[in-house]
């Protein structure tokens, strides 16, 4: 039998997932299509549930932190070869 901490915590997840590329698309703000190509081509983090692609708000927000830092020049200066 569930208990109410797990009812709310599959509530809770249930309130981050977006089920299907356009909900995807809508929460960055882009195309379907751009969404489907983010899947298949950036690593944009997702899975299939019932046949459609899912995403988790969280994730996605995570990555995108994670995209915006790796597009940050070093704060020190130097490039990737430099020594």
């Amino acid at each position: 039998m569930i208990d109410a901490s797990e009812t709310q915590a599959v509530r809770e997840d249930a309130g981050d997932l977006l089920y299907g590329a356009p909900a995807i698309a809508a929460f960055l703000n882009v195309r379907t299509r751009q969404a489907y190509h983010l899947i298949e081509k950036a690593g944009l983090p997702s899975f299939k549930l019932g046949g459609k692609v899912c995403a988790r708000r969280s994730t996605l927000a995570k990555w995108l932190v994670e995209q915006e830092a790796a597009g940050q020049p070093d704060p020190s200066g130097k490039g990737a070869g430099d020594e």
